[in-house]
């Protein structure tokens, strides 16, 4: 009978701290620069994702955020990808010169030269330095021509998953301590972390997140009608 009464127990407080870890919370702040005109910004190409975020599959799940924001508020974005591509390709112009210079895309001064080989009028970069259970985000919108900066936002939210509250064990939060339990009891799982994708929770909260910071973004869509 002890037993039983164990067992509900426990099983309540998982219940508890499921619901608990379902509660979420988030800030943004954001500017853009005054006076510009961005009817002539069409084309923005999303050239890096930096920062704690590791696995390229989920990168490009933030980029892909940031692509339906851009397309919502009439901009033409040309994606992660299409940039990768276009870098890798042997046929880019000043490809051999610059490649090395290029795979820190971190740097506003790289960000506006991988913009000038792709002649688009304006890049975006995304800074992420922290992904877990809060999550941080950094957009950077830069003029090409000049280098200066026409958008910046900053958005945050946390959510803790399932059962952290009770055993210590994350809701899909990526570099937690139990990631390292697990990664010492199952061997090294580098190479399928690079390519792991985004959990379902992470997803959620990181869409929300990016939705929030470019309520800011400046729209084309009225500017156009």
């Amino acid at each position: 009978m002890k037993t039983v009464s164990y067992v509900l127990v426990i099983s309540l407080l998982l219940l508890g701290s499921v619901s608990c870890g379902l509660t979420s919370r988030s800030s943004q702040k954001s500017s853009f620069r005054v006076g510009y005109d961005f009817s002539g910004v069409n084309k923005v190409a999303i050239v890096a994702i930096q920062g704690s975020l590791k696995s390229e599959a989920a990168k490009d799940q933030i980029a892909e955020f940031f692509t339906i924001e851009l397309l919502e508020q009439g901009y033409a974005p040309v994606g992660r990808p299409q940039v990768r591509a276009s870098l890798a390709d042997p046929a880019s112009e000043s490809k051999g010169e610059t490649q090395a210079r290029l795979k820190d895309l971190a740097t506003n001064e790289a960000a506006v030269e991988v913009g000038r080989m792709l002649k688009v009028p304006a890049v975006l970069t995304v800074n992420i330095p922290h992904f877990g259970e809060e999550i941080t985000l950094t957009a950077t919108m830069i003029d090409v021509e000049d280098g200066s900066i026409l958008w910046l936002a900053n958005g945050s939210g946390r959510g803790e998953g399932g059962f952290s509250g009770l055993f210590g064990f994350g809701g899909g939060s990526k570099g937690s301590r139990n990631d390292e339990l697990l990664g010492g009891l199952m061997g090294d799982e580098t190479n399928a972390a690079a390519s792991e994708p985004l959990s379902v929770d992470e997803a959620k909260r990181a869409q929300r997140i990016v939705k929030s910071m470019c309520r800011s973004l400046p729209s084309k869509l009225a500017a156009e009608f």
